[in-house]
């Protein structure tokens, strides 16, 4: 059966995106997710997005790794909401079904403004940050990031007694200034570094907002490995609200493929 598709990336986080609103992809295996998102048998991905029709929402946003577990994904959903955008779906702003709830999001541009959901409980060890922004995140703090070696440690601390079960991704992190920072990932589920990942980034900077004691609205600058990213909240009595993780989402190309 033939598969028509899209790829998308958001700074460097790619996506095999689906429209999937008539549910003729419902029954997708993950042995085929799986080989859609390989990088020298398939198309090539971080994951692979179904775009659904749902009561009462725009639309639901289907996130699979690419080993086809599920979570949710900050990029991809960004990337989602330029797709939907593609389709028709939606104009500028959008209120979307998730794995981890109901998100708002606004286009302006090639920018997509994708609102997360409050943060409030903040496991803090050893100047380690762990906390989930719709997946778990691990933030550790470094000097020198360029060359941190993501991939050991990601999975060192991925596959330890405490997160082998569930997993976690894993975060390098170095505040290059006040209001900005840089970054590296290790992501479960892909098993290995991404050049970008949008709740890994939101986390980071909430991780770094809880140590600096940032009061009031703030915003970072993100660098990850793929572009440049932003993250503005709200901070009072160490509860984030009003967060918006901001960056571009981009066509790739367009195909066809049997599956």
């Amino acid at each position: 059966m033939s598969l028509f598709f899209v790829k998308y990336q958001g700074t460097g986080n790619d996506f095999v995106m689906i429209d999937n609103r008539s549910g003729e992809w419902d029954d997708l295996s993950i042995s085929t997710i799986q080989k859609l998102c390989d990088r020298r048998f398939g198309v090539g991905a971080d994951g692979l997005i179904k775009i659904n029709s749902i009561s009462g929402y725009d639309f639901e946003v289907d996130y699979y790794n690419s080993d086809g577990s599920k979570s949710f994904c900050g990029n991809g959903a960004r990337c989602s909401v330029a797709f939907a955008h593609e389709l028709g779906i939606i104009k500028d702003h959008v209120s979307f079904m998730a794995i981890d709830g109901v998100h708002e999001a606004v286009k302006k541009g090639s920018l997509v403004f994708l609102k997360m959901n409050d943060v409030s409980e903040i496991d803090v060890s050893h100047k380690e940050f762990v906390l989930n922004t719709g997946s778990p995140h691990f933030i550790h703090f470094t000097e020198n990031v360029a060359d941190f070696d993501i991939v050991s440690y990601g999975k060192q601390i991925r596959y330890s007694d405490t997160y082998k079960q569930e997993g976690i991704n894993v975060n390098a992190i170095h505040q290059l200034d006040s209001h900005s920072f840089e970054i590296k990932t290790y992501e479960r589920g892909v098993e290995d570094e991404t050049l970008s990942c949008g709740t890994g980034v939101t986390a980071a900077a909430i991780a770094l907002g809880e140590k600096n004691l940032i009061v009031g609205e703030f915003e970072y600058a993100v660098k990850s490995q793929g572009g440049n990213l932003a993250v503005r909240f709200t901070r009072e009595n160490s509860k984030f609200t009003n967060i918006w993780l901001i960056g571009p989402a981009e066509v790739v190309f367009k195909g066809e493929t049997n599956v």
